[in-house]
């Protein structure tokens, strides 16, 4: 492998034609989210969304390519679809529609339709924020559910910044079936997909809106979470922060069975938490429950530390007539085991996470 460069990679592919400019697939921008590691290559093809069915024996041709360069024993293409966010009318235009004519050229809200291949229950974990911890707690909450003898996904669908590489210690891509859907890795127990596995560590996700949501929409349908004979109970998906194109495709085109909310007790994060409850309860999505992460810090006495101030969330909570599934402190062993790639799967933290986990599995059921 050693060999074996980027630079090598990128101009065996360049000898592979764009179907639609006629130049190599590298220098029509093609290859994106290259990835080298021993024994195995993989990139992103990203395509026109009308240009999808054209690339299929692209995409074919680049993976037996890549699969016959020294040292590779696996080679993964995955084919990408952009999109355009839809054209908005200009102000001046808009102004003169009548009240009738404006609402017939509104976009209409998508019906969502299905859900991914052999799951039975899907839950989102959104917070409206960075910073608090939701990936912790969404991955938490997912292994208390695999303690109770379900059978779990995890899907990381922060695609700017994924955590499952590090919280879980994969380093791998997932594999491919026959039917081009992606094997996940199997992780403490929980089936796991991640666009993290797909790109290098340090390289930044340049995607607009409907890129990225695109991109979601593959990880959740393009992944074989579960079988006829065997298939998933729960897919918790951790989401991205903030309230946008990427939240909104995620609950406008799939079935969901509900929404977590994660927040800090301080009020500007609570601000945001309820911007996260109000997306929810614009696309229909209903809210399971609300978190109140870092609610305080055990002092070496046992004494409480309330740092960002404590009961903001169930305040929150209450006053939405949302269930309140409980507070998790600051502690750190909890951060210790997500730096080290070895969540907590015993002890005070994962009991606490395995009440939650019932509290949420007793809504679904």
């Amino acid at each position: 492998m050693a060999s074996l460069d980027k630079q090598t990679v990128l101009d065996a592919l360049d000898t592979i034609a764009d179907p639609v400019t006629g130049k190599g697939l590298t220098a029509a921008g093609l290859v994106r989210g290259l990835v080298l590691s021993p024994g195995r290559v993989g990139f992103m093809l990203e395509v026109p969304q009308e240009e999808v069915t054209r690339f299929g024996p692209v995409r074919d041709a680049a993976e037996t390519l890549l699969a016959g360069l020294p040292g590779i024993e696996k080679a993964q293409v995955v084919l990408t679809a952009e999109t355009e966010a839809p054209t908005q009318p200009r102000p001046e235009t808009k102004a003169k529609l009548s009240p009738q004519a404006a609402d017939q050229g509104k976009p209409k809200a998508p019906v969502a339709t299905a859900r991914p291949d052999h799951v039975r229950h899907v839950v989102v974990v959104g917070s409206g924020k960075g910073g608090v911890g939701k990936s912790t707690v969404s991955l938490n909450l997912a292994l208390g559910l695999k303690r109770l003898g379900l059978r779990v996904g995890w899907l990381d669908a922060d695609i700017y910044g994924p955590s499952a590489p590090v919280m879980l210690g994969i380093t791998t891509p997932p594999t491919f079936d026959d039917n081009k859907h992606m094997v996940p890795p199997v992780a403490f127990g929980l089936k796991v997909n991640s666009v993290g596995f797909l790109v290098d560590a340090d390289q930044a996700m340049i995607w607009r809106g409907p890129m990225a949501s695109q991109a979601l929409t593959q990880l959740l349908t393009q992944t074989a979470w579960g079988s006829a004979d065997v298939p998933l109970d729960v897919l918790i998906v951790d989401l991205p922060p903030g309230t946008g194109d990427v939240q909104l495709t995620l609950t406008q085109k799939t079935l969901i069975d509900g929404a977590v909310v994660v927040s800090t007790p301080q009020d500007m994060a609570l601000i945001d938490a309820r911007r996260a409850v109000t997306l929810f309860g614009k696309t229909g999505t209903k809210v399971l429950g609300v978190v109140e992460n870092m609610a305080y810090f055990l002092g070496a006495d046992g004494t409480a530390i309330e740092i960002f101030g404590r009961g903001g969330a169930r305040r929150m909570a209450e006053g939405l007539d949302l269930p309140f599934l409980g507070e998790v402190p600051l502690d750190p062993g909890l951060r210790q085991a997500s730096d080290d790639a070895a969540p907590l799967q015993t002890g005070v933290m994962a009991e606490r996470f395995d009440e939650m986990a019932k509290a949420l599995w007793a809504q679904l059921t």
